[in-house]
């Protein structure tokens, strides 16, 4: 009898698991990318555990440093969550960007052939389920669904549902393999049915945590927060034009976003910087400036700490 399929792969070649995300129909997939490739790619790195089911998809673990990198079009649909972090992150595709705080309980879903952009700050530790089509094609008809159920993208939505089931995937019944495939086929089966259930078919929204700011006040502080960015902001007039006092503003802000209103505006000020520093003739010093820090040593530290380079080390990796 052949070995679990769930297995420490720290030391394996991209080439090595190509098998492993190879769909079973006959689905082109010409100018797309095996999915555990692709990570392997974005992330630099190899994935701490991952599996497959009889159905073709698999399930990975991954643990990665900050990055700043495109996704290419993949295979197979990618559903992700998130694992012991608090932290905001960025996704762009084309002209639209969206934000979003990773954290226990949301998940990212990216729908097979989709290509955008990432910028993630800090480390991370992440499950992913890859998902293929022909799973959820299947799943619909056995249910009798016969609407679209074209996924739709989110970015780190609340879905605590999702969310146990991808954790519970990545676990493995020890010792018998037979056991170990049936209840992992069975949760992806599970998750393409969650997935048909409440991730089909709707816009991409954003459900704030219980006690959190309503998606319009959030929406109007972080506006003020970017206009103000070259200025002190004003707690007193965010919570004001909120209609709470500061501590409670303070509060519900955090819940909304992972992040204090001062370390939100210090990290968008830290991402701008990101992109100033693309144009080579913007000086570390003018940037430091432009940004409101006392020092280009104020500067480069505060970078620093985000994103474990300085910024002239960023930028000479970033041409």
């Amino acid at each position: 009898m052949s070995k679990p399929r769930i297995r420490d792969v720290a030391q394996e070649s991209p080439i090595e698991m190509t098998d492993i995300s190879r769909p079973h129909d006959n689905t082109p997939v010409t100018g797309l990318r095996r999915p555990v490739n692709e990570m392997s790619r974005v992330l630099k790195t190899t994935p701490v555990h991952i599996a497959s089911d009889l159905s073709g998809g698999a399930i990975a673990q991954w643990s990665h440093d900050a990055f700043h990198e495109v996704v290419e079009p993949m295979t197979d649909h990618v559903i992700m969550t998130y694992v012991g972090t608090v932290q905001r992150l960025e996704r762009r595709n084309g002209k639209s960007v969206v934000t979003g705080t990773a954290r226990d309980g949301t998940v990212t879903i990216i729908p097979a052939g989709s290509m955008s952009r990432w910028d993630i700050y800090r480390p991370m530790d992440i499950i992913q389920l890859y998902l293929p089509q022909a799973t959820l094609t299947r799943v619909a008809l056995e249910a009798n669904i016969i609407a679209p159920h074209d996924l739709v993208e989110r970015t780190t939505y609340p879905d605590l549902v999702t969310s146990r089931l991808l954790v519970s995937a990545a676990d493995t019944v020890e010792g018998n393999e037979a056991l170990d495939n049936l209840f992992r086929q069975q949760l992806s089966d599970l998750l393409a049915t969650r997935m048909l259930s409440a991730h089909t078919g709707q816009p991409e929204t954003h459900h704030l945590a219980l006690g959190g700011l309503s998606p319009a006040v959030l929406r109007r502080a972080i506006e003020r927060l970017r206009s103000d960015s070259d200025a002190d902001v004003s707690l007193t007039a965010l919570a004001s034009d909120s209609g709470l006092s500061r501590f409670h503003f303070c509060r519900a802000f955090k819940e909304s976003t992972g992040l204090s209103p001062h370390n939100w505006l210090r990290r968008y000020r830290l991402e701008q910087a990101t992109i100033m520093l693309r144009d080579p003739n913007n000086s570390v010093a003018q940037i430091a400036a432009a940004l409101g820090y006392s020092s280009q040593t104020a500067f480069a530290a505060a970078f620093r700490k985000l994103t474990g380079e300085t910024p002239s080390d960023w930028r000479r990796r970033a041409r």
